[in-house]
């Protein structure tokens, strides 16, 4: 069965940008309540945001296995492994104190986001390179901007 790619234009691809958008939420509103949330609760906002940019990253890596998982996916070897190294490396920033784990979770974005430059077009994904570079550049600048206040 041929892939046919979601029209971003379309009712289902205006629905992937909306979700791609609301998935922000947590990422700059935990960013900017590491800023002003009194010392008590400080660690359980770090945390929450640790813990919601290691979920995005694996969640990126889980949409390589879903490229490489086709039938006819191109670079599959690559697909398979990329897939699982977000999520191992974002468990280990996990682990981190927050004030280090979110600059580790950044570079994780950006790498996922110039893996993606890399393999997106040549598996028909082309047209969400928009956003998915918007996504990655305001869920990096609020992890750098979380650990900033830790």
């Amino acid at each position: 069965m041929p892939h046919t790619p979601i029209d971003p234009d379309s009712e289902a691809g205006i629905l992937i940008q909306r979700l791609g958008y609301a998935g922000l939420v947590p990422f700059v509103g935990l960013a900017l309540l590491l800023w002003i949330v009194s010392i008590e609760v400080h660690a359980f906002v770090s945390i929450a945001l640790t813990g919601y940019a290691a979920l995005i990253a694996s969640f990126l890596g889980g949409i390589h296995w879903g490229i490489g998982l086709r039938h006819n996916a191109p670079q599959r070897q690559l697909h398979m492994v990329w897939g699982v190294t977000p999520s191992l490396v974002a468990w280990v920033a996990l682990l981190m104190p927050a004030f280090a784990g979110l600059p580790v979770l950044a570079l994780l974005l950006i790498a996922c986001y110039l893996v993606d430059r890399k393999t997106w077009p040549e598996a028909g994904l082309r047209e969400w390179m928009t956003l998915r570079f918007r996504l990655t550049v305001i869920s990096t600048l609020s992890c750098l901007i979380g650990a900033g206040a830790t």
